[in-house]
């Protein structure tokens, strides 16, 4: 374990893939399945040499995760908060992928002037899911940022996607089924055409508390309604094979889930 990395109340979380660690504050924000879910639906959708840009990246899981699951040449992940973002970035050395991966700390609404315009292939986001206003705030800043609409919304979101992608780029995210509606209208208004949508349940019997969606810019209309996915067997007592699948767990690791939760 590399301490010389870690800041006050910091932590290496084991991912248990491909010999990844991420650092961890469990004082602010620490990633959940919800990540796990999109990085592998996301990556299906990257095809080799592609850039691609973790939009709301936090601390870094999703890129680090692409980095193993996807045929991405190259990485960006933008956070707007300095200290997220530079943990983020301890975890990228600690990783030894600095030359893949590329945190960048910075507003996404004017990601368009960092970057410049139609400049990525891909763009993964697990935005803020809540509207500002709606539910308990943290009193720990980070984890309001990251779980309410406080620095950015979905139309901000999906309008600098529109700018970055292009065309026949895709914007993979995961979000609330009751926001649903509002994703497919702003991105038809922002000209990516929804293609891909997978419901997430906790369990067989359970309504879906998650959804994954991508959209191509540019697109023509075509919605493939993907096999829903069910994070739990029936009991509720371990993972579906699936979700061990996404994983990549071995036998002894089944059960375990270090590191992250399964709800904001």
């Amino acid at each position: 374990m590399n301490n010389t990395l870690l800041n006050k109340n910091e932590r290496i979380d084991d991912l248990h893939l491909n010999n990844l660690k991420l650092i961890q504050n469990p004082n602010q924000f620490c990633f959940g399945v919800d990540a796990v879910l999109l990085a592998h639906f996301a990556s299906k959708g990257i095809k080799s040499g592609s850039r691609t840009m973790d939009m709301c990246a936090g601390n870094g899981i999703i890129s680090i995760l692409l980095s193993h699951k996807s045929a991405a040449e190259e990485i960006i992940g933008l956070e707007i908060q300095k200290d997220v973002s530079d943990m983020a970035s301890r975890s990228v050395i600690l990783n030894n992928l600095s030359k893949k991966i590329n945190m960048v700390c910075g507003d996404l609404k004017f990601a368009s002037d960092i970057f410049g315009k139609s400049s990525f292939n891909n763009i993964v986001c697990n935005p803020p899911y809540k509207e500002y206003g709606g539910g308990l705030i943290s009193k720990h800043n980070s984890a309001a940022i990251a779980r309410h609409e406080i620095l950015c919304n979905a139309e901000d979101i999906i309008k600098s996607s529109s700018e970055l992608l292009m065309p026949g780029g895709k914007l993979a995210m995961i979000h609330r089924p009751e926001r649903l509606i509002d994703l497919v209208t702003l991105m038809r208004n922002y000209k990516i055409e929804p293609k891909r949508l997978r419901f997430v349940h906790p369990s067989y019997k359970k309504t879906a508390t998650m959804i994954l969606l991508e959209g191509t810019y540019c697109g023509r209309p075509k919605l493939v309604l993907e096999p829903p996915l069910y994070i739990y067997e029936e009991t509720g007592a371990k993972y579906t094979d699936e979700i061990n699948l996404i994983y990549e767990r071995t036998a002894e690791l089944k059960d375990k889930s270090e590191g992250e939760s399964y709800e904001r």
